[in-house]
């Protein structure tokens, strides 16, 4: 199988964050014939590891693409590329892992001649649940890596751009669920309840008035309201239970933090005040993705023959490769899709094939460059 017919094949079995069975199964069964010296599946999860060289004679380099998919509404189902059932890949994460298997037909061909490599084909990115998974499961230990990298194709720019900023990446973010119970009442009589009507509105303009109240960190920090729930459609009844469903974004984790507690202490108030209970909970959390300054220089030097373009501020979306760059030095990079491409999640959404071959040349100088005797 070549890696442009496993692509075909991983864009024919899509599957969600978390349960990427065959997709792992079809990583797996095309890197066994290139006998890896390390191979680890199930790792966090569906997460697989191949390793190339030995740690034992220079450092460890690990490389990272993505296994899941996007979810696909009814309304999608029929248009390409949407897929086989409820998923497709929207977001180029089957290009990412064609990648990679090019990287791993060069390493098995020209193994390391000092160091190793680590290709990891991670689930659950979409989530933010798989680079954490991973980093808790004791086998990472047998990793170990010196230098992480990882990549991703970025529509709107040229084709084949290389695209760089050391510092904040990519941004930290985290889904925000406050829920205010009350007390259920006749509609004609309210005043013998207590509805939590008042509380989510109150709630809901505090999350839209939030981003004057860090602007002394001189960073991007905002909140975006994407749903609320209040009480049913019973016209006889005033409601006792509502929701509000938000999702906080900053470039920092620092200033996360300060915004976490910021709405929590303004979600206490309001249920105190209007006599309620709040319960609040977090999904899909990220935190923010910082690239290392030589990390950094090393793309930029091993990318000369190709457009570079450095990124003025980060990026808004999350990674949750900012789990590793947390740990080890490393970095994470954008490499143009095309100006004319569709956006990211789009349902018209197509990963370049021409990506390919220059991204993993791209990533096997990179490899050279860390493995390099007398690298930095």
């Amino acid at each position: 199988m070549s890696t442009l017919e496993l692509r075909a094949a991983l864009q024919r079995h899509p599957e969600l964050s978390g349960a990427e069975h065959e997709t792992a199964a079809l990583v797996a069964a095309f890197m066994a014939r290139l006998r890896p010296e390390l191979t680890l599946t199930g790792l966090g999860g569906a997460s697989l590891a191949f390793g190339f060289g030995d740690a034992s004679t220079g450092p460890t380099v690990l490389l990272r693409c993505e296994l899941d998919a996007l979810p696909v509404t009814e309304a999608e189902l029929g248009r390409p590329p949407a897929g086989i059932g409820t998923a497709a890949h929207r977001c180029g994460h089957d290009g990412h892992m064609a990648i990679m298997a090019t990287v791993a037909e060069a390493l098995a061909a020209v193994p390391p001649r000092r160091g190793r490599v680590i290709l990891l084909f991670q689930s659950a990115e979409e989530t933010g649940a798989g680079a954490a998974a991973v980093v808790a499961d004791p086998r990472f230990a047998q990793l170990h890596p010196d230098w992480v990298f990882a990549l991703h194709n970025l529509p709107g720019y040229p084709l084949g751009a290389v695209v760089v900023r050391a510092g904040t990446f990519s941004c930290a973010s985290r889904g925000m669920v406050v829920e205010f119970a009350g007390r259920a009442a006749h509609a004609a009589q309210p005043e013998t309840g207590c509805s939590p009507a008042a509380a989510m509105c109150q709630l809901i303009a505090e999350f839209d008035g939030l981003a004057p109240r860090f602007q002394d960190t001189g960073e991007l920090a905002f909140a975006t309201v994407v749903g609320a729930r209040l009480g049913e459609r019973a016209f006889g009844t005033a409601p006792a239970q509502a929701a509000v469903f938000a999702t906080l974004r900053c470039e920092s984790n620092d200033t996360m933090a300060r915004m976490s507690a910021h709405c929590e202490a303004a979600a206490a108030r309001l249920a105190s005040d209007s006599g309620l209970g709040v319960k609040i909970a977090y999904e899909d959390i990220f935190d923010a993705t910082c690239n290392s300054d030589q990390a950094v220089a090393c793309i930029r030097r091993v990318a000369a023959p190709l457009k570079l373009v450095p990124a003025p501020e980060p990026f808004r979306w999350s990674e949750d490769f900012g789990r590793f760059t947390a740990r080890v030095q490393g970095a994470l990079f954008g490499i143009g899709a095309g100006t004319a491409s569709a956006p990211l999640h789009d349902a018209g959404y197509r990963f370049p094939d021409e990506l390919i071959a220059p991204a993993a040349a791209l990533m096997l100088r990179i490899v050279a460059d860390r493995l390099a005797p007398g690298a930095e």
